[in-house]
């Protein structure tokens, strides 16, 4: 099949899925979708893995950066001064913990350390996978960050809709 045509079907499965997903009130549903769907055509083995054109993933991930980038305005500043300590102390923890957290992985599985490293660093699927290409290590750091994202994204709002009642009540 054209490389073309066959990444037009990804891209629709992924829109397709996405769309229907914000019927579910998940938090982040299209990205979960699209994702899930993407993923489970290119797992099926019906199709080739996409070819995206040079500069494709660039292009993207400048897009994604920024939209992020747009929601860092004056509001996100005046939120920073009361917040930058534990803005800093939830960064450093979770630089150590995915440091600890790889090193163990690297340990208990014997996996390649740049691997779990970069596997178990905070960060977006995107930007982890981007830097684990540039290194020879991308699509396996882009499968655990996808794996990571998807249990993220489908089970921290269920755990936070539980706890928030508890946190609050004190």
């Amino acid at each position: 099949m054209n490389h073309l045509v066959t990444l037009i079907i990804y891209i629709l499965s992924g829109a397709a899925l996405g769309s229907l997903m914000l019927l579910s009130g998940i938090p982040a549903a299209p990205l979960l979708g699209s994702i899930l769907a993407a993923g489970c055509l290119s797992i099926s083995g019906q199709f080739e893995p996409a070819q995206w054109p040079l500069g494709t993933k660039t292009f993207l991930g400048i897009g994604v950066g920024t939209v992020i980038g747009t929601g860092i305005n004056k509001d996100t500043l005046t939120e920073l001064q009361s917040l930058w300590r534990p803005a800093i102390l939830i960064t450093l923890t979770l630089i150590l913990t995915g440091l600890i957290v790889g090193f163990v992985a690297v340990r208990l599985f014997g996996i390649d350390p740049l691997i779990a490293l970069l596997g178990s660093a905070p960060g977006g699927t995107l930007g982890m996978s981007l830097v684990g290409a540039e290194l020879g290590v991308g699509a396996a750091v882009a499968a655990i960050h996808a794996f990571r994202l998807i249990a993220v994204l489908l089970i921290t709002p269920a755990v936070v809709r539980y706890l928030a009642p508890i946190f609050n009540s004190n």
